[in-house]
């Protein structure tokens, strides 16, 4: 619930305001990517992670699956265009925290380890919603110019 009242009222506080909604969305989608790219660490093998995987119940070829498609999200996040890619990557970024804090949170976990990925869920919802008219779909209503009739 305080993940969709903070959209709502991130959306509403940058109407109009493009410097700030420029800089929400790149401070946002450079922490957003940053983290994702953390999960190169997937693909190592190190004991820490396939320890971590088996903890939690995973198959180790999720570790696999994750450590590609976290990185590749968060390279069709940075690079310009993509606009369909870009709803997948934010669809998948979704669905993979949320999973992650269920998965914390349902597995015992300390708040350390599923406090986390609702922070990370925030800023990527801030990102989604602050992303300029080129990187989206159908272009934004919120802070665009009337259109003609």
């Amino acid at each position: 619930m305080a993940f969709i009242i903070l959209a709502i009222s991130v959306r509403k506080a940058l109407k109009g305001a493009s410097m700030t909604r420029k800089i929400a969305y790149w401070a946002s989608t450079a922490i957003v990517a940053v983290s994702l790219l953390a999960a190169l660490s997937y693909l190592t093998g190190s004991e820490q992670v396939v320890s971590g995987f088996a903890k939690a119940g995973y198959p180790q070829h999720l570790r696999i699956v994750l450590g590609v498609a976290k990185p590749a999200a968060a390279i069709v996040l940075i690079l310009p265009g993509l606009p369909l890619l870009k709803e997948w990557a934010y669809a998948g970024v979704t669905f993979a925290w949320v999973m992650a804090f269920i998965s914390a949170y349902t597995g015992g976990e300390g708040a350390q380890a599923w406090a986390m990925p609702p922070v990370l869920l925030s800023l990527l919802a801030v990102s989604y919603l602050t992303r300029p008219d080129g990187r989206r779909l159908v272009p934004s209503a919120v802070g665009s110019a009337p259109r003609p009739r």
